[in-house]
């Protein structure tokens, strides 16, 4: 899989930054060629993942690229974060677990909207998550 040249970071530290990262999330879902409903999922993906930045961490980062597989064009969005860490991915990954006062929907709601989506987290050292969604 290769990366265009153009990486698009946003810090996350606050609501604000949410809404930035889903605009530039779906700018760069329109400029790759996402139509219809897509840009607004990429963007909702970005929201769960970014939210859980805010809420669980307290800041990280999503970056934005474009991707190129064999003949698929997509978007990779990647949040990270130095946060507290995951200690049970498992169950953090079943719809309606909840850590804290949300719903339970960000991350398993991340992975359904998404094509692809990959979690790995250490204790104490923070959180990746990568997700992939393709042009159509």
């Amino acid at each position: 899989m290769s990366t265009f040249n153009e990486e698009i970071c946003v810090p996350i530290r606050s609501d604000a930054d949410i809404v930035v990262a889903r605009q530039k999330g779906r700018a760069l879902a329109v400029q790759l060629g996402f139509s219809g409903s897509d840009p607004t999922v990429i963007a909702a993906a970005i929201s769960e993942v970014a939210r859980n930045i805010v809420n669980h961490a307290k800041q990280g980062e999503i970056v934005l690229t474009g991707v190129h597989e064999s003949s698929r064009l997509g978007i990779q969005v990647v949040a990270r974060d130095e946060g507290p860490g995951i200690a049970n991915i498992e169950q953090a990954m079943q719809y309606g677990y909840s850590s804290g006062k949300g719903m339970g929907v960000g991350l398993p709601g991340a992975k359904w909207l998404m094509d692809a989506f990959d979690i790995k987290s250490q204790i104490g050292k923070g959180t990746r998550v990568t997700m992939q969604k393709w042009v159509r």
